[in-house]
């Protein structure tokens, strides 16, 4: 099976936890590349991003504009900021690499929707709330970006990249390349 229950194929989260347990984050080079691409409400939310999320990031933007075809016009902001920012929800689940692992093997064994139906409010354990936030991370990121004044088309990509491909609304070659590029 290619994808895991929504959660990208098994090579993608063995790079993804490998490459996390490197503490640094991207190149000064890199974070300046980056912070370019974005508006100020969305530079708020790169900071907050850890460095192994960023250093992600910037691969996924970089490997974006490579795929994009040069000849149907430079990609907008808006595209380079949907790969810069896709990952962006993680932040509001305060979710370590170990913790983060951990997590999603229980979503892959017992079901996302069992562990995201859990109890909201005074009820909600903080480690239960945490959990909930780092599986719904794709909502939580539409929603911070939507926040930061972000486009139409980064707002929609943070809530789409987990989707299926038949349900995504941006323009085909634009996802195709965003979601080559995350490697999921």
């Amino acid at each position: 099976m290619d994808r895991m229950g929504g959660f990208g194929s098994a090579a993608h989260l063995v790079g993804r936890f490998f490459g996390s347990l490197w503490p640094g984050g991207p190149s000064r080079a890199d974070e300046e590349w980056a912070r370019h691409w974005l508006l100020p409400g969305e530079r708020d939310l790169w900071a907050r991003m850890s460095g192994p999320d960023r250093r992600h990031a910037v691969g996924v933007a970089r490997g974006t504009l490579e795929l994009l075809d040069p000849s149907s016009g430079e990609p907008g902001r808006d595209v380079v900021a949907s790969a810069l920012l896709h990952d962006v929800g993680k932040v509001e689940a305060g979710l370590g690499t170990i913790a983060r692992s951990i997590v999603t093997a229980l979503a892959i064994a017992v079901g996302r929707p069992r562990l995201v139906a859990s109890p909201t409010g005074p009820k909600e354990s903080r480690w239960r709330r945490r959990t909930r936030l780092y599986l719904t991370h794709d909502r939580v990121g539409a929603q911070l970006l939507q926040h930061a004044g972000s486009a139409p088309t980064t707002v929609t990509w943070a809530l789409e990249h987990h989707m299926d491909r038949a349900r995504w609304t941006l323009e085909p070659r634009i996802a195709d390349a965003l979601k080559a590029a995350d490697g999921d």
